[in-house]
């Protein structure tokens, strides 16, 4: 009898064996519970409306066509869309104007309601996860300004400002933009050295005096700009008095050239409920 009940023992698997057949699927139920218990006490919401959607982050599905993608043709120096194709190496009427002292713009989505939407969302109701949706659609729309960038700035807020918001909205931007790694991103760079009032309902005229001289380098960091590509991160671009503002700084501390990237567009400021 003991000879036959140390067969049985010999061909029985290993405990270890039975105890770990499924682990790789308990591993796997583990790994999607904290994403499940979060959908259950957090329900998946549209960023724009609040609708139910399958994941985060995400917009509904009236919401997302809602949105004015800008794709070519558009100027080559401030991004703005075309009605039709100019050609190649045309550029906007706006441009031609007021020559933007950056080499190029380009932004996700032209500013309307849920665009609008998104930005207030991000800049004044804590849903930082806009970030990732609206930093991988800047990433498509300005791909190129992303590989020939050397360094990647997001335009800085004043200190009191980021005090009560807690956050700069432009810098999570720049971190959430799925780029080479290689690339720094810079946000000690650029300081916003002085308040300025709010831009909104001020015209070009206006919105440029009003941050002009109010954006310079850091000197104890401004070396690391000598000479590199930079790629300027904001939220919207309105009038472009902001931009200018840290381009012009940015250019007299060394920098090589200057691209902007933001993920909406206004195309008629003057009309904008920024």
């Amino acid at each position: 009898m003991s000879v036959i009940a140390d067969n049985q023992d010999a061909v029985k698997p290993p405990r270890t064996v039975r105890r770990h057949r499924f682990a790789p699927h308990l591993r796997a139920i583990a790994a999607q519970t904290p994403a499940r218990v979060l959908d259950f006490l957090l329900p998946p919401q549209c960023l724009s409306c609040g609708q139910r959607v399958s994941a985060h982050p995400g917009l509904c599905a009236v919401c997302w066509p809602a949105i004015e993608f800008i794709e070519k043709p558009y100027c080559p120096r401030t991004g703005l869309p075309f009605a039709f194709d100019p050609g190649e190496g045309v550029v906007s009427a706006a441009a031609l104007a007021k020559p933007p002292l950056w080499q190029r713009a380009r932004a996700a989505a032209c500013f309307g309601p849920v665009t609008r939407s998104l930005i207030h969302a991000l800049k004044y109701r804590d849903r930082l996860e806009a970030a990732t949706l609206m930093a991988r659609l800047m990433a498509s729309a300005g791909g190129a300004l992303l590989l020939d960038a050397d360094i990647i700035v997001p335009v800085p807020l004043y200190r009191a400002r980021l005090w009560k918001r807690r956050y700069n909205q432009a810098a999570l931007l720049a971190d959430a933009l799925p780029c080479n790694a290689a690339v720094p991103v810079a946000t000690d760079l650029l300081q916003r050295r002085r308040a300025t009032r709010s831009q909104v309902g001020l015209n070009f005229q206006d919105r440029r005096r009003n941050v002009r001289g109010a954006f310079a380098l850091r000197p104890d960091v401004a070396h690391r700009l000598a000479g590199r590509r930079v790629l300027l991160v904001d939220d919207v671009i309105t009038t472009g008095a902001t931009a200018g503002a840290c381009t012009r700084a940015l250019l007299d501390g060394g920098a090589a050239e200057v691209d902007v990237l933001a993920f909406a567009l206004v195309s008629n400021p003057l009309r904008a409920d920024i």
